[in-house]
């Protein structure tokens, strides 16, 4: 057990497990692909390459919501780096997501896609949500770090915004899935409850540390 926690907290090991999720990752790209090549993904790939990647999006992005709760509550610092490799595989997918929207199912129609944005709203959400993470993407290096300040952080904190509209994006799509609503729809509540649940305990020490002075 001793072993166990040493493994944890060595450095090393974080480094090999960010390759190792790092590869893990890249998996369903590399079986969309694959299917793509191989016309294996059924009677309409355009459709199945735009749930798939889409689903994906939604599973990293909450992966990197989960970062945070479980540092917090194993002290494993180790983990902090992989809620940015999470996140930027959300991004990732998520463009994925649009380029699949934009080739198959709209056939490259540019002048159709401010219409498709303003009036459908699954893919005002949608589209809402990609710019998010399009910009916590583009502002996730150390250097805009220190140029935003603590706009920073407030940008970040769009993530949950961008994780709400994701759901509704893909429950819009899907419909009639009741699984995909309760499973996601689940995870994101828990996440969302901690999180304030965190927010209020650091609101009342605080509270009690200004009334101890």
């Amino acid at each position: 057990m001793l072993s166990q926690l040493k493994l944890l907290r060595n450095p090393r090991f974080w480094q090999v497990a960010r390759v190792v999720i790092f590869a893990l990752a890249c998996m369903p790209f590399l079986f969309l692909l694959q299917g793509a090549l191989l016309n294996t993904l059924g009677a309409d790939p355009a459709r199945e390459l735009a749930l798939e990647t889409g689903r994906w999006a939604l599973r990293f992005l909450l992966m990197s919501l989960a970062v945070t709760p479980l540092r917090e509550m194993t002290g494993l610092t180790g983990l902090f780096p992989l809620r940015r490799t999470l996140g930027l595989f959300a991004l990732f997918y998520a463009v994925l997501h649009f380029v699949v929207y934009m080739v198959f199912l709209l056939e490259l129609r540019w002048s159709e896609i401010g219409s498709d944005i303003l009036e459908r709203p699954y893919i005002t959400v949608g589209f809402t949500a990609l710019l998010i993470l399009a910009a916590m993407g583009i502002t996730s290096t150390k250097d805009m770090m220190r140029r935003l300040g603590p706009r920073w952080k407030q940008l970040h904190q769009l993530v949950y915004l961008a994780a709400l509209l994701a759901l509704l994006h893909l429950l819009w799509i899907l419909r009639t899935d009741l699984f995909d609503a309760v499973f996601y729809g689940t995870l994101l509540f828990l996440l969302l409850a901690y999180r304030l649940v965190t927010r209020l305990k650091k609101r009342r020490a605080r509270i009690a540390r200004q009334q101890s002075v």
